[in-house]
This record gives structure tokens, C-alpha cells and sequence, in this order.
């Protein structure tokens, strides 16, 4: 059998072909275009490489045009962690050398001595490989849209409190378009005292309000008329120039958000785990595609749930030696889907009695902290959305969660 090692740079690339013993093949020395790619596929035709017994690569990266072109067909790519990688060099050599075709050949060593206790790249789907690329991008785009809010948020804390107050009853605050409206008629306290209640409520009618005009003017403008501390005239001119350019990244950021949330619910219902996964308590179009963005549709890609829970970083490890022992949260885990886990636990709580019972019980009887609950409770709703996903069956309550309904009754 013949392993493929693939040391990747931006430019160009390493390729190193190994035997069953070790034996190095070929090496090359390929670009990052379609003549590379080329080479490469030759060089892997020449070696025994075909459709029905493809050669194993082994790669540091998910990602690119290099692993888009290996992953046609049924090749099985290897997405080798460079940690990992390292580890693996200095087997071979305890100096501290290290060039770009001895990592290709280290990689291509690893798939021979190995590969058994490596993963391949998921066999998902297009659609599947589509909606993690928008489900990601959007998530991406939520995370920046706040860091730019928090940002203005402490530049108006500097010199215009009085905005703080104006969109302190508001849901999502200086996200919202009325707030980003009424900032850019007055980008200063002073100017903010001297608005009208008719230029407020041009600025509440371009951001698309259309109930509660009038009333909402007034509050506003009896909250900018309010006496204030300020920053000096021109310091705070200044400052009204730099929350005029942040104001600017945050709208670029929203429209962003909001374009690819929109995207991302015209896709996710189109797979056909869209049922299952918003038959849960606490998924939605957007949470739910992100939990299938990280998961995948590779209905083989867990050996079982645990493996998922594990991958999720929502089961715990046990770290023994000796005497000691103790049990701990993990910390190498997909960040993303860890994540989206907390909002789903958060929210189903709430929309699940069950949920709200295993939470309850694993605070009041177990003595968890609310992290702790909430993480054992995304762990065993993981395991059923596994169960319903492998015999595709949507959620129910009563055979999730009998005991704690028996219980709480």
C-alpha cells in the first residue's frame, strides 16, 4: 500500500509518496494552481492510485482549493492537527530539524504507522458542506457585529452616555437601526440636545419603526436633553469623528449579519435533517444549522455518541495517576459547536419541562454550578439527537425525558 504526505505553504507545496516499509518513492515539489495539482494527481496515478483503491493523504489543513481536488472521488483525506504532527517528527529525530520535505515525509509516515487512530475528512454532503459554510460565516459575522458594538459602546461611555441611555430599554441595543440612525444626526451630546422632535422622528422613520413614533421621540429627546457631564469642545468633536468611523464598521457588520442569516435560512430547511434537528427544544433555523454545520451529515463519521459528545467537548475526562483522580471539563474540543451547545441548552430550558427538570435536578441534587448543569445537559440531549438523526425520527419529550417528567409531576 502507498500513503501520501502533502506539506502545505500558500504558495507551494511538498509531496512526499511512502511504501508499507517506509521506503520514500517520490518526492515533488508542486505549485499552488491547476499545473500543480495536476502533477500531483499524475504523480499519484503513476504510484497505483485509482477510483476504486485511492492512495491516503495525509495534510495539515481542512481547507483549500489542494483539498477540494483531493477529496473528489473516494479518497480519504487525513486532516493531521499540527500539534499532532510535531509529536510525530521527533520520533524520527531528536535535533530539531525540520524542513518542508521531511514534513511531507513525517505526514505520509503517520497515515503507514497510524492511520487507524486518525479520522478522514467527513463524506458530507454538498448541500451539507454549503450550509456550514454560511452557518459559519454567519456565526463569524455575529461575533465581529459585537466586538464593534462593544467597542462603540466604550467610546460612548468616554463623552455621550446619553446614547447608552436612550437604547438601554432596547433589545440588542446599539445594533438595532434606530440607535445607529439617531448617532448619525448627532454624533456629539451637543448636537444630540439640540434635535428636534421632528428630527427625531425622521431618524426613528428611516431606521424602519412603525408603531410608537411619537411617544418614542419624546422619551429620547427628554433623555439627550438630560445635564450631562462633557469633554471638551474639541475633544469631544473628536471624539464624535471616531464614533462616526466605528458606526460605520458596525452597520458594514449587521447588514452582513443579517444577509447571511437570511441565506442560511433559505438553505438549512432545504437538508433533510432540518426536521429532526428543529424538532428539538431550543433549536432554531439559525442554532441548528450551525449544530449541522459541525456535525455533519456523514451519518458514519461516529463510531457512536460518544464519540459526538466527546468531538462536542460536552463529556468529561477522567485524568487518574497513582492515588489521584480527578474529574475534569474538556478542553480540546470544536469550539463552534461547543458553543452553539450553550446557547441550545440555554434556550431549551426554557422551552422543554424535561430540560427544565434535568436542570433543576443536576443543580439541587448533584450540586453543580449553571455551567456544569447546562453542560451536562447539552451532553445528553447530544446523545438523542444522535439516536434521532441515525434512525431519523423527530424529538419527543415523554421518551426524552420520562423519569424527570415522573419526577416533576
Amino acid at each position: 500500500m502507498i500513503y501520501c504526505g502533502i506539506d502545505w505553504a500558500e504558495k507551494t507545496h511538498d509531496v512526499a509518496l511512502v511504501d508499507d516499509t517506509g521506503q520514500l518513492l517520490a518526492k515533488r515539489h508542486i505549485t499552488d494552481d491547476a499545473v500543480g495539482y495536476k502533477i500531483l494527481l499524475d504523480l499519484l496515478a503513476e504510484y497505483g492510485d485509482t477510483e476504486q483503491d485511492p492512495i491516503p493523504v495525509a495534510i495539515e489543513t481542512s481547507r483549500g482549493l489542494l483539498v477540494a481536488v483531493l477529496r473528489t472521488g473516494k479518497r480519504k483525506v487525513f486532516a493531521i492537527n499540527p500539534m499532532a504532527a510535531a509529536r510525530y517528527r521527533d520520533r524520527h529525530s531528536v535535533s530539531r530539524k525540520k524542513s518542508d520535505p521531511g514534513d511531507a515525509l513525517v505526514l505520509a509516515n503517520i497515515l503507514r504507522t497510524d492511520m487507524h487512530a486518525h479520522r478522514p475528512l467527513p463524506d458530507d454532503s454538498d448541500l451539507a458542506r454549503a450550509i456550514a459554510v454560511l452557518a459559519r460565516a454567519q456565526q463569524d459575522a455575529t461575533w465581529n457585529r459585537q466586538q464593534i458594538a462593544n467597542q462603540l459602546r466604550s467610546l460612548l461611555r468616554e463623552y455621550y452616555p446619553a446614547a447608552l441611555d436612550t437604547c438601554a430599554t432596547w433589545a440588542n441595543g446599539l445594533c438595532r437601526p434606530e440607535v445607529r440612525e439617531l448617532l448619525k444626526a448627532a454624533p456629539t451630546p451637543a448636537r444630540a440636545a439640540r434635535l428636534t422632535r421632528t428630527q427625531i422622528q425622521a431618524a426613528l422613520r428611516r431606521a424602519g419603526r412603525k408603531r410608537g413614533i411619537a411617544a418614542e421621540a419624546d422619551r429620547i429627546r427628554d433623555v439627550l436633553r438630560v445635564d450631562y457631564a462633557h469633554q471638551p469642545p474639541l475633544v469631544e468633536e473628536a471624539l464624535g469623528q471616531q464614533m462616526l468611523a466605528l458606526l460605520i464598521q458596525l452597520e458594514a457588520a449587521c447588514t452582513a449579519a443579517d444577509d447571511l442569516a437570511q441565506a442560511v435560512d433559505e438553505a438549512f430547511p432545504q437538508h433533510p435533517d432540518a426536521d429532526v434537528i428543529l424538532s428539538f427544544p431550543g433549536l432554531g433555523t439559525q442554532l441548528g444549522a450551525r449544530v449541522l454545520a459541525e456535525i455533519g451529515d456523514d451519518h458514519e463519521r461516529f463510531a457512536d455518541a460518544r464519540g459526538l459528545k466527546a468531538y462536542a467537548g460536552s463529556s468529561p475526562i477522567t485524568r487518574a495517576s497513582g492515588k489521584k483522580s480527578s474529574i475534569t471539563r474538556r478542553w480540546v474540543k470544536n469550539d463552534r459547536l461547543n458553543h452553539a451547545g450553550y446557547l441550545w441548552a440555554f434556550s431549551a430550558i426554557t422551552a422543554s419541562p424535561g430540560a427544565k427538570a434535568h436542570y433543576r435536578r443536576r443543580r439541587d441534587d448533584h450540586g453543580d454550578w449553571h455551567a456544569a448543569a447546562q453542560r451536562n445537559l447539552f451532553n445528553r440531549m447530544l446523545g438523542q439527537l444522535y439516536h434521532c438523526i441515525q434512525k431519523h425520527e423527530l424529538f419527543d419529550e415523554h421518551t426524552a425525558f420520562s423519569a424527570q417528567l415522573a419526577a416533576a409531576a
